[in-house]
């Protein structure tokens, strides 16, 4: 008998339902108390000395670029393996995307490349280096290359909730550090980012800027005297707030983050077990001391080829019968996905640098070759057992 795998799911109950109710009894469904909370409970948890709760990862990469002063004239490196979001944000401000590859083993910036591209060029004022599917990049590098260069970090940490290197999580090592809670990740507001900073001039710029350049919350405004009188604007600003209806889910999302994470942890590890012997299939690799937060569980389909020296016809090649395994297990109503996209391939990027495929190689095999199992939290031994008996059946 069939059963239906999505590739992830949401983990809601009673407790989200009672909260997201409340602030529509109250009256107050904007950015407000909620919101706060979240906020807080997000910097004690992360580390981080401020928390802007924003309506997405990518309007945080935006307000992060531009409190760090990235404008026109500027240059960005990012990795051209990741969501086009990453790079979007960079374009936002102006600013231009120099890509660079990554190393298919981590799916991550490959930080070998990143200093020649750095030294041949002085317009690149910052690195936005992605902790793809929740393993954090080689950042403690990266950061000794922005300390020999000056330059400014933003890391995109849209996957990395609960990604650690030691006793740090991601998004803390950096000037700014970005997340999401799409339904897609580890914890879930709808829509919804927050961007984190230890420095208190760019935490007071995006409290201001992601609120339409108020120098005043509605939040502060309604706690103080005087407050039916509108506030200055100083700057420019965007309407990046999240609501406070988001926020309560938020709330309720930390409460039971140890759950969903040691839950995603747990069936990451019995994929480690089940596909230990699957010679089609590499399995996500974690380096010393690095914490995997599974927001997905992406391998490599080799298709049993020796990959250690990839050319864009053996890639292509592959792409092929890895399609074809993802067209058999959505078959027997099991959800995959590719990792995501090597960007410089994407119409817009491509177009306007005229791009070739093979300009990126490991991203063009990354995106060609990767495919994310199913992975949430509650995910039952039958589930499990579908799942893997079926990409036994699809490999045959």
């Amino acid at each position: 008998m069939k059963m239906n795998i999505p590739i992830t799911k949401t983990i809601f109950g009673k407790e989200e339902e009672e909260a997201i109710i409340k602030p529509l009894e109250s009256g107050w469904v904007v950015q407000g108390p909620n919101v706060a909370k979240f906020q807080d409970m997000f910097s004690k948890f992360t580390g981080a000395k401020y928390s802007h709760a924003t309506t997405s990862c990518t309007t945080a990469l935006h307000l992060g670029l531009e409190a760090m002063g990235i404008t026109k004239g500027d240059k960005v490196i990012v990795p051209s393996f990741t969501y086009v979001a990453s790079a979007n944000s960079v374009e936002y401000t102006g600013a231009e995307v120099v890509f660079c590859d990554i190393d298919l083993k981590t799916f991550n910036i490959d930080e070998t490349k990143l200093e020649k591209i750095i030294k041949n060029d002085s317009s690149i004022k910052a690195i936005m280096p992605v902790h793809l599917f929740g393993l954090c990049s080689n950042i403690p590098y990266i950061m000794k290359l922005a300390k020999k260069y000056n330059l400014k970090i933003i890391e995109d940490s849209a996957c990395g909730f609960d990604g650690w290197i030691g006793d740090k999580h991601s998004g803390t090592f950096g000037d700014v550090g970005c997340f999401s809670f799409h339904p897609r990740k580890s914890i879930c507001t709808g829509e919804g980012g927050m961007l984190i900073t230890n420095d208190e001039t760019i935490a007071s710029i995006v409290s201001q800027l992601k609120d339409h350049g108020a120098s005043k919350s509605d939040l502060q405004r309604h706690k103080e005297k005087g407050g039916s009188l509108l506030p200055d604007f100083t700057m420019r600003g965007y309407n990046y707030r999240m609501t406070d209806m988001q926020g309560a889910l938020g709330v309720c999302q930390m409460n039971k983050k140890d759950y969903i994470m040691n839950g995603r942890r747990e069936v990451a590890s019995k994929y480690n077990i089940a596909l230990k012997n699957i010679s089609q299939l590499i399995t996500p690799y974690i380096p010393e001391n690095y914490k995997h937060g599974f927001q997905s569980y992406v391998c490599i389909f080799t298709d049993d080829e020796d990959i250690s020296n990839l050319t864009k016809e053996q890639i292509d090649r592959i792409n092929i019968k890895r399609n074809i395994f993802m067209e058999k297990l959505e078959e027997n109503t099991i959800a995959t996905r590719q990792g995501t996209h090597a960007v410089h391939t994407l119409g817009y990027y491509k177009d306007k640098n005229s791009f070739k495929d093979e300009d990126f190689l490991m991203s063009y095999a990354a995106d060609r070759l990767s495919i994310a199992l199913p992975l949430y939290a509650g995910m039952s031994d039958e589930e499990f057992e579908y799942t893997i008996s079926n990409i036994k059946e699809a490999l045959k």
